[in-house]
């Protein structure tokens, strides 16, 4: 509570007498004032003992006492003394608006202290009252001060312990999407991240492949029951998400459909917080399903087949080059046509009507294009186990590095 001196020598003389006065009642002043405070919140009691509270406050007190009076160049020890208190209190947990309370609250308290006087009000007194008087501006910007001091300390350490905390969190979260196994790492997460340590959870990685789109829209955080926390990595994005009672992934794909600019992958359901390494194996497993200028967020249970086959990939090399081997000798624009018919023809369900409206031609195209496709294979379409070979190969052909087969 201190501040510059009063403007005359005579002045200072008279103030400093009256605080060293009050500096013999101190005891008094403080058990008041954290009568005063306790009657204001109980929270005060909660976050320090009353012993504890006793010894700081009269700290506090007696240095801001001494500082009214203390001379013009002396160091402001109440400043320092209030960063350190709002370090303390923030470290501690109380609210911010009771800490400033406590510090106006003081002042008040030491302001009429002074008033008073050891002798009975100043009132009695003209030439100190005088004095107080012409020292009211200076002791109160000095309470405005220390406050400022003490909530600026306050709010920067409670910065500091969010992004602690906060680095903590994703610590234990990237620890689950990892597979790490230790005691109580998924309780400790769940608590911390407010999230059920069981319960159905799905894991999303996404591949942006646009930058500036990525970073314009923003992903989803809670919506319809799901309930997503992200993760940043340099080459993708990881989310787990809390599905709620209905398990429903289409709802998954469907809130992330046009929320990203590159493709993604989600893991099958799995049963709760420790799963979170599974599931993202698997989610990335199912990203791979997806070729480079895919867009679609994809289901690794709806690309099984796929996913066999770029989980194994020099096997999938293999089957290109057995399957395909004379198709990829010939011109690329050729072996482009009769791939994409094939493609087509697959998504249209080995309808060669629907896929000849597709590709703009005649169906009889359609029909010599595979025709010659089983030529060069020495497969038929017409067999099942031949038809799952070709679109295997196929699918592996198309995710393999720049066209090429894998392996």
């Amino acid at each position: 509570m201190g501040g510059r001196r009063p403007r005359t020598g005579h002045d200072w003389k008279l103030l400093a007498e009256s605080c060293g006065a009050l500096l013999e009642r101190l005891p008094e002043l403080v058990d008041q004032h954290l009568r005063q405070l306790a009657e204001y919140s109980p929270v005060y009691a909660q976050v320090l003992p009353q012993d504890q509270q006793w010894r700081e406050a009269e700290t506090a007190m007696r240095i801001g006492i001494e500082t009214i009076s203390a001379p013009r160049a002396s160091p402001r020890r109440d400043l320092e003394h209030a960063e350190q208190a709002g370090r303390r209190r923030a470290q501690q947990g109380l609210p911010l608006e009771l800490l400033v309370h406590a510090y106006r609250a003081a002042g008040y308290l030491v302001w009429d202290a002074l008033l008073e006087g050891p002798e009975g009000p100043v009132g009695r007194e003209p030439e100190r009252l005088a004095v107080l008087m012409r020292s009211a501006t200076m002791v109160w910007s000095a309470v405005d001060a220390q406050t400022v001091a003490a909530s600026e300390a306050y709010r920067t350490t409670e910065r500091e312990l969010r992004r602690r905390t906060d680095e903590q969190l994703q610590a234990l979260l990237d620890a689950l999407l990892e597979g790490q196994e230790a005691p109580g790492l998924a309780a400790r997460a769940a608590a911390g991240l407010d999230l059920p340590e069981q319960g159905p959870y799905a894991v999303v990685v996404l591949r942006p492949e646009r930058r500036d789109l990525r970073e314009a829209v923003p992903r989803p955080v809670q919506s319809g029951g799901l309930r997503f926390i992200w993760r940043m990595r340099a080459d993708c994005e990881i989310g787990v998400v809390a599905l709620g009672a209905d398990r429903d992934l289409d709802r998954v794909v469907r809130l992330l459909h046009g929320r990203c600019s590159g493709p993604g992958g989600i893991s099958p359901v799995v049963a709760g917080l420790g799963e979170l390494g599974r599931a993202r194996r698997l989610a990335e497993l199912a990203l791979r399903t997806c070729t480079p200028d895919s867009t679609e967020v994809v289901r690794l249970d709806q690309r099984m087949p796929t996913a066999l086959v770029v989980s194994q990939p020099e096997l999938a090399g293999r089957l290109v080059a057995d399957v395909f081997g004379a198709l990829l000798e010939l011109e690329p624009a050729d072996r482009a046509v009769l791939l994409e018919t094939l493609d087509v023809w697959l998504l249209c369900e080995g309808s060669a009507g629907r896929a000849a409206g597709r590709l703009y031609c005649h169906r009889n195209t359609v029909f010599n294009r595979l025709r010659r496709l089983e030529q060069l294979t020495s497969r038929s379409l017409a067999r099942p186990r031949d038809l799952i070979e070709m679109t295997l190969a196929l699918d592996a052909y198309r995710l393999s590095a720049g066209g090429t087969p894998a392996g």
